[in-house]
């Protein structure tokens, strides 16, 4: 088998992976995915879609992470993951979908405006 190569976006985080037959072993930025997402949340993020293929352990994968924060490359993770994993196998997606792993989430920060602190914040009103 060749190896997979996929993209997940989330936010501003990026993350590309490279997914091939191995171990089960996932590496980020060149450390394991326990060290680099610490919480366990973080950590089922990144392998809920290889636990609803029923894949978990059969496939390595190397991850390039870039941008965002923790949740949001967790999440990008998870978005490449799932197109990895639909890429070999089409019939999982269903699966993938019920579970909402298969759209990319459109949610972003909305831009700051001028003459305001924040997006919607406004500055103290004084009537006199």
């Amino acid at each position: 088998m060749e190896v997979i190569n996929t993209i997940g976006r989330r936010k501003t985080a990026v993350a590309r992976i490279y997914m091939k037959k191995g171990s089960g072993q996932i590496t980020i930025n060149n450390r394991d995915y326990k060290e680099y997402f610490s919480l366990a949340t973080l950590q089922y993020v990144v392998k809920q879609p290889l636990i609803i293929a029923g894949v978990e352990g059969e496939y390595d994968i190397k991850v390039n992470l870039d941008g965002g924060g923790i949740s949001g490359q967790a999440e990008a993770l998870r978005l490449a993951i799932s197109r990895g994993l639909m890429e070999i196998n089409p019939e999982i997606r269903p699966a993938l979908k019920a579970k909402g792993l298969v759209r990319r989430d459109p949610r972003m920060v909305e831009r700051k405006k001028p003459g305001q602190p924040k997006a919607r914040k406004k500055f103290q009103f004084s009537k006199r």
